[in-house]
């Protein structure tokens, strides 16, 4: 499989690159790689990138993008950090790969189990995570159940996949209200923006 070129970026749609990203994870479930040289790869995007997707997912160590949805060096932009979440700068690159570079998806990719969702409903204080696990509270305090406080917390599994979820759609709400770049790119139907779930167990990933 080669490398994405100009040309066949120009002929990508935001329904035909999510299409792309479920066709990539199905082969990753069977264990069955696209045949592709990499080392073909980097010669052949030495000169430019063309990439069809952005994918913001969690640092989790099993949840590689580029892995999970069986792509190769230059079909995507790949933003991770902890919690799956948005500021400024995250922003400010899915801005630059959507208008700039040319991508037509952005996926915003939680994952069950997650470690920043469990310390965001531990309430977790440690340094500098203090303030990462507070931009993901809010999704905390919108899952209503269950009500029993005792309930709440990193050992109730269903609970914390439940805020996974509930985050996940928070920072695509944060990507429409907080990027008017992109907000009107979705709206002309330039690029699509959803969210989805990695399941670390089984390595299906659940578009919503």
């Amino acid at each position: 499989m080669k490398a994405h070129t100009k040309e066949t970026q120009a002929t990508m749609t935001p329904e035909k690159a999510l299409q792309f990203l479920k066709e990539g994870n199905q082969r990753f479930k069977n264990n069955l790689k696209a045949n592709r040289n990499l080392l073909e790869q980097v010669n052949d995007t030495s000169e430019g990138q063309f990439p069809f997707a952005t994918i913001l997912s969690c640092i989790d160590s099993r949840v590689s993008a580029e892995l999970v949805f069986d792509q190769g060096l230059g079909d995507i932009f790949s933003i991770r950090i902890a919690g799956n979440f948005v500021n400024e700068d995250i922003l400010g690159s899915m801005e630059f790969a959507s208008k700039l570079a040319g991508t037509k998806l952005i996926v915003v990719l939680g994952h069950t189990s997650c470690g920043a969702i469990k310390g965001a409903c531990d309430h977790a204080r440690m340094g500098n995570l203090t303030a990462l696990i507070n931009k993901i509270e809010p999704a905390v305090a919108a899952v209503k159940e269950p009500t029993d406080e005792n309930l709440r917390n990193s050992k109730n599994l269903d609970f914390v996949d439940d805020v996974s979820t509930k985050n996940v759609l928070l920072t695509i709400e944060n990507i429409r209200e907080r990027s008017k770049i992109l907000s009107e790119m979705e709206d002309n139907k330039e690029i699509m923006i959803t969210g989805a779930m990695y399941d670390i167990s089984t390595g299906n990933v659940d578009f919503y």
